[in-house]
């Protein structure tokens, strides 16, 4: 492309991106003053819509993809649409509040202007939960799709634009680029009209996102440890980690990466895990997995979000047709043992080690490698070695005896619950928790002195007022 064309070019987009940014900060004033209610049918209109698009958007994700599968997604997409209704109340983010005792009154004030990417890995999904908490704490949002899923990206977030007006919401309050670019991208980003970022993607766009001036928040990659310990209920867990693994064919960055076994059950462990569909793969097969998984330039991408069968088939072995994810046994973490990073495939590499403290050894390499911050899986049930294992390593969320996929992302246990998953300082990022409507509005206090003798609750009436509920 000559200069001419590349500054024309570069033109369009910071026009496309300008008119986009004066619709959503117009948007925004207005929403910040809908009160309560208003809010809360215009979430109702578009948590129904993605219910009722859930299986809809599900095929039309893994046909445009080919990652992942169907049943998952529509899984996916319903515990980022009616599963946020159920576990948030919209009121907590609207409202004002009072402490009595400290003698505050607090204000919530929407954040403003939303930038949010969508990966190619779960697009629909996170359109979904990026624009729904955007509009339970009053915000507008502008989507950036990656181009590997934009079709489908792009529809989803017109769908919850279309919703959301119908049922209410000013005109602009979800928007999204509609030729994704990193020059679009990038453009939206740096924007002073961008109020925070949910970053979720790639780890170059991540950093990018860091590198914009505005407040980002984001993820770095996962590498889950799971360790199993001899206290654990051996069947149950096995059961667990081959569920996770394989669920959507181990795209959720939360899925386990390495299973540390405990020596003394380790055996059993082996047994309990090909019961429950994982197959060992040994000997040459082994290195013929690694070879074709993991390429000098990264993940082999044609194999991001298959099947086991699917990659056992490419690499050219046999598997049982009931098998979900294949294992390798290992017998070192870290740079040398590509088994033993991040994966986006349901395979999982398989080490045994020596009890609590070869646990933590190994887990600790593996992050060190790649994934701080992120997240760990223990299966016990020994309170005290949950503890060690927890207070040892360099992440941010352990699930515990559930499936990482459920557990890290709060669908089984009360983490906040969201597919944006945050590392804190170990992974470079200012938030250590899943990110929730919670982080899109902060609140203005006005503080009496701690002695004062005024009844705030007097006031409660007046407060009430200004926030519409009255």
């Amino acid at each position: 492309m000559n200069t001419t064309n590349h500054q024309t070019e570069l033109d369009k987009i910071q026009q496309e991106v300008h008119l986009l940014l004066e619709r959503a900060e117009k948007a925004a004033h207005v929403f910040s003053r809908y009160p309560t209610k208003q809010v809360k049918q215009i979430v109702e209109a578009m948590v129904e819509a993605g219910k009722e698009k859930a299986e809809f958007y599900a095929e039309w994700l893994v046909s445009e993809t080919g990652s992942g599968n169907v049943s998952d997604n529509v899984k996916k997409n319903l515990d980022c649409s009616v599963g946020l209704l159920n576990r948030y109340r919209i009121a907590d983010f609207i409202e004002p509040k009072i402490d009595e005792e400290k003698k505050i009154m607090s204000f919530p004030k929407p954040a403003g202007v939303i930038a949010a990417l969508i990966p190619s890995t779960n697009p629909v999904m996170t359109v979904y939960y990026k624009a729904i908490i955007s509009v339970m704490t009053r915000n507008a949002i502008i989507f950036s799709p990656h181009p590997a899923g934009q079709n489908c990206s792009i529809h989803v977030v017109d769908l919850m634009a279309e919703v959301a007006e119908q049922a209410g919401a000013p005109s602009g309050v979800i928007q999204t680029i509609r030729q994704p670019s990193l020059l679009a991208l990038n453009a939206l980003m740096a924007s002073p009209k961008i109020s925070a970022i949910l970053a979720t993607g790639g780890p170059k766009r991540v950093r990018e996102a860091y590198r914009s001036g505005n407040p980002a928040m984001g993820m770095g990659p996962g590498n889950v440890p799971c360790f199993v310990h001899e206290s654990a209920d051996i069947e149950r867990a096995a059961a667990q980690i081959i569920t996770s693994n394989s669920f959507d064919h181990a795209l959720p960055c939360v899925c386990e990466s390495v299973v540390l076994a405990d020596r003394t059950i380790a055996p059993q462990l082996k047994v309990a895990l090909g019961r429950s569909g994982g197959y060992f793969v040994t000997d040459e097969a082994a290195q013929k997995l690694r070879n074709y998984l993991f390429l000098e330039t990264g993940l082999n991408r044609k194999a991001i979000g298959k099947s086991a069968l699917w990659i056992a088939q490419q690499v050219g072995f046999s598997v049982p047709k009931d098998t979900k994810s294949l294992l390798v046994e290992i017998h070192a973490v870290g740079d040398r043992e590509p088994l033993s990073q991040e994966k986006m495939f349901p395979v999982m590499g398989y080490i045994q080690v020596d009890g609590i403290e070869g646990a933590i050894e190994r887990a600790v390499a593996m992050l060190e490698a790649i994934g701080k911050g992120h997240s760990a899986v223990i299966h016990s049930d020994d309170p005290a070695i949950v503890a060690r294992y927890a207070a040892a390593l360099p992440v941010c969320r352990i699930a515990v005896n559930t499936q990482g996929v459920q557990g890290s992302s709060g669908v089984s246990t009360n983490l906040t619950m969201g597919p944006v998953i945050g590392t804190g300082f170990f992974g470079g990022s200012s938030v250590d928790d899943n990110i929730g409507p919670q982080y899109l509005v902060q609140w203005s206090r006005a503080a009496y002195p701690a002695d004062s003798k005024v009844s705030l609750q007097d006031r409660a009436e007046a407060i009430a007022e200004l926030s519409g509920e009255a």
